[in-house]
């Protein structure tokens, strides 16, 4: 705020000059630079008030009851055991040390903290997501979604962070388009990223149909909604010198190249819906009833196992690549709970991320892509959720 105010005063001092041959300074400007000193005196009178408050005297005795004493003139030692902590406040404390030092100790010489607690982060979204392949026997498709262009907000404290953004075409038009909900921790030892999103938006639809001549027919369609939620967790073997967190949480700084093996395992939930009634004619052709829409529906339960590296450029700049393939088991659902079928699930993510630290501000770039082989009695399809972020954020 000081540095705000000076800029402010350093601008508004040539304008108050600028046309005035009198050399009189207008009235509202005045008035100005009353309310900015107004407002600088009552934070100084706010910090002197919160400074005596701390340096007052009080009873030192050390009974059971000096700890609360302590800690409302800001003297608390957790190392000092004549404070009087009761036992609870002891537990809870040693929890944490025993926990920060087993799972979020780091080689120094690699990773340091930033030394601040909070996160804020201001983001905007763009992805699509995409299928390839045989929805319905004899058919070929590629389907493509527009452009979503989301703009959301993350906060975080220490390992915890919780994200939510939202489509601007919902802003701006009203309509329920497209929407995320995200959730991570992440510490030296293990991270874990729980998510959930939805998209309406329009979409882009090729068909090519074997039993109609192999006439391909592109058009757009709305009323496809696409639905997707998921937890993942996984372990770094590398966790005393690769910090994830520095690329993604930003509560790290990296300070010397190092890479990781990481695995774990995923769980995730897939929903993908036509309304026929939306379609267009040339759609219909192909399928004219709800009963003849494909429905891709299905549970993945995999175990992932990957690499990731983070390059340190120079003293500011971070950039990370990860890779993480996942197998494991698919529960596919048809048309209805009586026709359900299980299979072999195959995916694979890949993950981009640069981030330039300036102080205790920061800004960031993400991109990952997901890709999902799907394969039912009748439907062969890869699907694929393609992401890219650009945000900034204060460290406090």
């Amino acid at each position: 705020m000081k540095h705000f105010l000076i800029l402010l005063l350093m601008l508004s001092v040539p304008m108050l000059s600028w046309g005035q041959s009198s050399g009189q300074v207008n009235l509202s400007d005045q008035d100005t630079i009353q309310n900015l000193n107004k407002m600088q005196q009552f934070k100084e009178r706010i910090k002197e008030r919160a400074q005596e408050k701390i340096n007052e005297p009080y009873d030192t005795t050390r009974n059971s009851g000096y700890w609360w004493r302590a800690l409302k003139h800001g003297k608390v030692d957790f190392n000092d055991s004549t404070m009087g902590y009761p036992k609870f406040v002891k537990f809870c404390y040693r929890t944490y040390v025993w926990g920060d030092h087993a799972f979020n100790s780091y080689d120094s010489a690699y990773v340091v903290g930033t030394g601040k607690n909070w996160k804020f982060i201001l983001k905007s979204n763009n992805w699509v997501d995409s299928y390839i392949g045989r929805p319905l026997k004899d058919t070929y498709m590629i389907m493509n979604s527009n452009l979503v262009s989301n703009i959301g907000v993350s906060l975080s404290f220490m390992a915890v962070s919780v994200g939510y953004s939202v489509a601007v075409s919902n802003l701006i038009h009203g309509d329920k388009l497209s929407n995320k909900v995200e959730f991570s921790f992440t510490c030296a030892r293990f991270a874990a990223d729980a998510y959930y999103w939805e998209n309406n938006n329009e979409t882009n639809i090729t068909y090519r149909d074997k039993s109609k001549g192999n006439e391909r027919i592109t058009f757009k369609q709305s009323g496809l909604s696409r639905k997707a939620m998921g937890l993942t967790a996984y372990y770094f073997f590398n966790n005393r010198r690769y910090a994830q967190a520095a690329a993604y949480c930003y509560s790290k700084y990296q300070k010397r190249n190092a890479g990781s093996w990481l695995a774990g395992f995923s769980l995730q939930h897939y929903d993908v819906k036509f309304d026929v009634e939306k379609m267009p004619e040339e759609g219909r052709i192909y399928i004219p009833t709800q009963e003849d829409a494909p429905r891709i529906l299905y549970n993945d339960y995999c175990l992932l196992f990957g690499y990731g590296y983070n390059w340190v450029l120079g003293r500011k700049w971070l950039l990370n690549a990860t890779i993480t393939p996942y197998l494991g088991y698919r529960y596919n659902h048809f048309h209805n709970a009586d026709t359900q079928s299980s299979s072999i699930s195959l995916n694979c993510r890949a993950r981009m991320g640069a981030v330039y630290n300036h102080k205790q501000y920061f800004i960031g770039l993400q991109s990952f892509a997901d890709h999902h082989r799907y394969k039912s009695r009748n439907s062969k399809l890869v699907s694929s959720l393609l992401d890219f972020s650009v945000l900034a954020g204060i460290r406090f």
